[in-house]
């Protein structure tokens, strides 16, 4: 176990135990341990390559400490089924935060999956204290499917760029100054389902355009970064630049030396309600933003989003309009709608504001669990 905060501070009040289930080395870890840092949360260091040993430890936990409250960041049902079990057996209340719709997402693998994932997700939802979303549309799903309460809390940007990253960085990838930078970061996850691996249209868009001014840079790894290399084909290391995964903190100094960012989301029951987990980035560091037509390219929106149409990526279409763009492209048009995402930053993606918030979030969780059950409320 580890805290977030000081011993003392540990001790002024009830204890909230916080875990993530892809691991807290992962980044969902650290998204949770600095949403409860003014809480001194402590964290159950959740183990991803061994979930059902960690999913026992984790109910030993629960059973020895007796928390006031347990947060969990996503929704793996290793963690989802100790939370279940925590509920009914000792009435440990619990929050949820969550990136994504657990059903939709699971329906990409099967249809049978995605009718389980369904059920999880509701009975996960129902019996929850609280849930935090990643948008406000995964909260308004989350209430719809049974959460008592809810709020959200949908990132921020962890690092700032280094002095000169922006000339740096194009050095180092061999991109003239002049040269418009189409950039995305993301897993590069391939997708049997439909096809499709982050970055792949705007591969082919640089290949179907004429300009030798405008570069594609995918930043990241997995197993679907070779259907890209594939897809570029003699234009790899030229006008596609796939510099692989980058460690966390140097992300805002490639996001510097981009022009442009793009948003790979679909517009269906599971990209709708996504914000990507770079958006924040994209928006601090001044990014222009091509996406489709879901729902955050509308809300977020103050002239610093291209909207193209075909409901996808990957969709024939969607990839026709973004060709269309890119090959009409200015950069006098990218300086003014850089300059509105430069006018456009919202406190909403600020990390104060979002600690602000959970802390409000849980205090009032915990009130209200004391007066159900006599125990004890808000944190110091």
């Amino acid at each position: 176990m580890r805290s977030c905060a000081s011993p003392r501070a540990m001790s002024a009040g009830a204890r909230v135990l916080c875990f993530a289930t892809q691991g807290h080395r992962h980044t969902d870890g650290e998204r949770i341990r600095v949403l409860l840092e003014p809480l001194a949360a402590e964290e159950f260091a959740f183990d991803h390559a061994h979930k059902l040993r960690s999913a026992l430890a984790l109910f030993r936990a629960v059973l020895a400490k007796r928390p006031a409250l347990v947060v969990m960041e996503g929704t793996g049902t290793a963690g989802g089924f100790v939370l279940l079990a925590i509920h009914a057996l000792l009435g440990t209340p619990y929050v949820v935060s969550s990136g994504d719709a657990v059903g939709p997402f699971l329906r990409l693998h099967s249809r049978a999956l995605g009718v389980l994932g369904a059920i999880y997700e509701r009975a996960l939802y129902r019996s929850c204290a609280g849930f935090v979303g990643w948008t406000p549309y995964l909260t308004g799903r989350a209430l719809t499917l049974g959460a008592a309460r809810a709020m959200t809390a949908p990132g921020w940007t962890r690092e700032m760029p280094s002095s000169g990253a922006r000339e740096r960085v194009r050095a180092e990838l061999g991109v003239p100054a002049e040269t418009i930078v189409v950039g995305l970061v993301g897993t590069l996850n391939w997708n049997a389902t439909v096809g499709y691996v982050y970055g792949a249209e705007i591969v082919q868009a640089i290949r179907r355009i004429a300009r030798a001014d405008v570069v594609a840079c995918i930043v990241g790894d997995g197993d679907g970064r070779a259907r890209l290399e594939q897809l570029a084909g003699d234009e790899l290391g030229r006008r596609v630049l796939l510099p692989g995964r980058v460690p966390p903190e140097q992300v805002p100094d490639y996001l510097a030396a981009f022009d442009v960012a793009t948003l790979s989301q679909s517009v269906d029951r599971l990209g709708s309600f996504r914000y990507t987990t770079k958006l924040s980035e994209y928006l601090a560091a001044q990014l222009p933003v091509i996406a489709g037509e879901v729902p955050a390219a509308y809300d977020l929106d103050e002239g610093n989003f291209w909207r193209l149409p075909g409901g996808a990526p990957w969709s024939p279409r969607q990839i026709d309009a973004l060709v269309e763009l890119l090959q009409g492209i200015s950069r006098q048009e990218i300086a003014r709608r850089r300059s509105a995402a430069s006018a456009s930053r919202s406190a909403m993606f600020e990390r104060t504001a979002q600690q602000r918030r959970m802390r409000a979030f849980v205090d009032d969780l915990l009130e209200a669990s004391a007066q159900a059950g006599g125990g004890p409320t808000r944190l110091a």
